[in-house]
């Protein structure tokens, strides 16, 4: 286990750094400078490059970023905040917090309503129940995020005005119902859907056959026999998942107005902030990664049997 483990911490590094650097030159190969303006002069953008070492050649900048990260040094915003640590905006600003703050509960609520979807639909196979579920599961697969989080907004903020517009800093629980839920009706849909399809595939295994033999419920059977090895796609979901939701749904929180990560982010890109950027990148991939090694080990509490060191091999 300590083996499997030291090999994967050393994987997540490599592979943080591989974002790193392609998150450098993509956002290098766009043409521009984030300090020009209509009235900025080619003198003024040259001294803001010299200052902010952006004249220095490429290769020089991306061996600063990754020693800044490693003496955690993340940087500072070149326009959004000028000066101000980044590493002080995404953290020390209340940005992460507002994210994880809904990421948090839209998760939870994903997992609490598309897990029992997704058993309710194997345990009423081929009856008007699952032929519902599945129809409103591929429903909520296909519409995009910001269709969902606009209808919730026109119709329960603007139309019946039971939920206020602008969730702004979630200072009241009625401010988080409509971004938790816009955020949260793709995964839970998509959990249903996962859990239904590996909880009939459990339902065929032999122990399943067997386990009907000795008289045992079908409900019985279904959620507390089959639901165990039929939970190992749905973990498996859940480590990117929660990284995402974590750091916000970029949508979402620009449809709500809530000044998390996610719309950060978007307006850093606007305003090509290569700092922010970089930075809100790399917490990003740090959160995938942390998360699918999480993921890893929750395999073996699920299923004794899964030996981690055989996979890996």
């Amino acid at each position: 286990m300590l083996g499997y483990t030291l090999k994967r911490v050393v994987i997540a590094i490599l592979t943080m750094l591989l974002v790193a650097v392609i998150t450098f030159f993509l956002m290098n190969a766009v043409p521009g400078s984030p300090f020009l303006n209509e009235k900025s002069t080619p003198q003024q953008i040259a001294n803001a490059n010299a200052k902010y070492g952006l004249d220095k050649p490429k290769i020089v900048q991306l061996k600063n970023y990754l020693f800044g990260y490693f003496k955690g040094d993340m940087g500072v915003s070149l326009k959004m905040q000028k000066d101000t640590a980044v590493s002080k905006i995404i953290f020390g600003q209340g940005k992460f917090t507002l994210s994880i703050r809904v990421g948090v509960w839209s998760l939870i609520l994903a997992v609490v309503v598309g897990i029992p979807l997704g058993c309710l639909a194997a345990y009423n196979r081929g009856k008007w129940v699952d032929s519902f579920l599945r129809v409103f599961t591929t429903f909520g697969v296909a519409v995009p995020g910001f269709v969902v989080a606009a209808l919730l907004l026109i119709i329960f903020g603007v139309q019946l005005k039971w939920l206020p517009v602008l969730s702004q800093s979630l200072s009241t629980p009625s401010a988080y119902v409509m971004p938790v839920i816009a955020l949260a009706f793709y995964p839970s849909c998509y959990i249903a859907k996962l859990t239904r399809a590996s909880m009939l595939d459990a339902i065929n295994q032999d122990y399943i056959r067997t386990a009907r033999e000795k008289g045992l419920k079908t409900g019985k059977i279904i959620f507390k026999h089959a639901l165990r090895n039929s939970l190992i796609p749905v973990v498996t979901y859940l480590g990117p998942l929660t990284a995402g939701t974590i750091t916000g749904g970029f949508v979402v929180e620009t449809t709500f107005g809530i000044p998390g990560l996610g719309k950060y982010f978007i307006s850093s890109i606007l305003a090509r902030d290569y700092p922010i950027i970089m930075g809100t990148t790399i917490v990003l991939a740090a959160l995938i990664i942390i998360m699918n090694l999480v993921v890893d080990v929750v395999y073996k509490v699920i299923d004794p049997r899964i030996s981690l060191m055989k996979a890996e091999d």
